[in-house]
C-alpha cells in the first residue's frame, strides 16, 4: 500500500493517501491552499475532483509531491451495475490517456500490480494484472501501447526491495512509462472501495500501513511514472473520529451541553491526537477494512483492468 507522506500519523494528523482528503483537512474556511489548485466537476453520475499541487508551499500543506492527483469518486463501485461500472470505467481511460499524453504518450507501458495475492486488501493490484490485455509478447501489434505487465510481490514473499525488483525490469525491458497499480488508505468510511485515484507522482509501494519502502517514480526509475489505487482500509481511529460529532450531538440530546462544548470546541488535531491516545495503547495503529472486501476487490479490479484496457488499446 502506498504512502507519500513522511509519516502514517503526522503530529497527530488523519493520514490519508488521497490528495482529496489531504486538501479537505488542510484548507481554509474557503477551501483554499497557497500552491494548491483545485478542479471539480460531474459527469454520469462520476464525481471528478483534480488535484494540482504547484510547489512547496502546496507540499508542506498536503503533504503531498508536486504533481497532478485525479480523484473518480462514484457510488456505484459499491455495486454489480455493469451499465454504471463501464461508465466508471470509460471515464478511468480517458484521464489514463491524458496523464500518458503528458508523459509524452509512450508506445510502451510496463504495468505493475503492487501488493499481496493473498492478503485480501492489499490484492487490489495483482488482481488487476490477472484481466490485463498483454501485449508485450505478439510480434504482430493491434493499436495502442505494447503492454508488458509484472506482480513483483511483497518483500516478505521475496526477499527483496520491491523497488529493486522494478528497476531491474525497467533497466532490461525498456518501457515508455510505468502505470503502478496499489491499495490506499483513505480517512473517510465512505470512500472505502468508491473513491479511483489517478497521479502523475509515483508511488511509495508497502508504506500506506507504516512500511517504509523505496519508491517507484521517474527520478527513481528513469521513466514516467503513472500511480493508480482505490482504498481498501481505513485506520480506525480514523472511524472514532469521524464520530464526534456525532457523539456531541447526542450528548446535546441528552442534556451534556457541557460535555458537548468540549468536544466541539477541540481544532481536528486536538480530537485525532485525543482519539489516538484513547485507542492506540489498546489497539496499536489498527486499520480496518469493509466485511465484503472480497467481493470490493473483485469488482474493482475488472473495473480498473477495464479501464486501463480501454485507455491502452487506442
Amino acid at each position: 500500500m502506498e504512502k507519500t507522506a513522511r509519516e502514517v500519523f503526522a503530529r497527530g494528523k488523519v493520514y490519508t493517501d488521497l490528495a482529496l482528503e489531504a486538501r479537505e483537512s488542510a484548507g481554509d474556511e474557503a477551501g483554499r491552499i497557497p500552491g494548491v489548485k483545485i478542479r471539480e466537476k460531474e459527469k454520469k453520475g462520476i464525481r471528478v475532483t483534480s488535484v494540482e499541487v504547484t510547489d512547496k508551499r502546496g507540499e508542506e500543506a498536503i503533504g503531498k509531491p508536486a504533481g497532478l492527483y485525479v480523484t473518480l469518486e462514484a457510488g456505484r463501485l459499491r455495486e454489480k451495475d455493469p451499465k454504471g461500472n463501464r461508465a466508471v470505467a470509460e471515464e478511468l481511460s480517458f484521464y489514463i490517456r491524458e496523464l500518458l499524453k503528458a508523459a509524452g504518450s509512450p508506445d510502451s507501458v510496463l504495468v505493475v500490480g503492487l501488493g499481496n495475492h493473498e492478503v485480501t486488501p492489499d490484492s487490489l493490484g495483482p488482481r488487476v494484472l490477472d484481466n490485463l490485455k498483454i501485449s508485450g509478447h505478439l510480434k504482430e501489434k493491434g493499436p495502442g501501447a505494447s503492454v508488458s505487465g509484472i506482480v513483483p510481490g511483497v518483500m516478505a514473499q521475496t526477499g527483496m526491495e520491491t523497488a529493486r525488483i522494478i528497476h531491474g525490469i525497467v533497466k532490461e525491458t525498456r518501457p515508455g512509462a510505468v502505470l503502478a497499480i496499489d491499495a490506499l488508505a483513505a480517512r473517510s468510511v465512505s470512500r472505502l472501495g468508491t473513491a479511483i485515484q489517478l497521479s502523475s507522482t509515483g508511488i511509495r509501494p508497502g508504506s500506506g500501513v507504516g512500511n517504509h519502502r523505496h519508491s517507484l517514480t521517474e527520478e527513481s526509475l528513469g521513466v514516467p511514472v503513472i500511480a493508480l489505487g482505490v482504498p481498501t482500509v481505513v485506520a480506525a481511529a480514523a472511524i472514532v473520529y469521524d464520530t464526534l460529532d456525532s457523539l456531541a450531538e447526542l450528548l446535546k440530546a441528552a442534556g451534556a451541553d457541557g460535555q458537548a462544548g468540549a468536544v466541539e470546541c477541540m481544532g481536528p488535531e486536538e480530537r485525532y491526537q485525543m482519539v489516538r491516545e484513547l485507542i492506540e495503547p489498546r489497539l496499536g495503529p489498527m486499520y480496518v477494512t469493509p466485511g465484503n472486501i472480497d467481493e470490493q476487490v473483485k469488482l474493482l479490479s475488472f473495473v480498473l483492468s477495464e479501464g486501463i484496457n480501454l485507455a491502452l488499446s487506442e
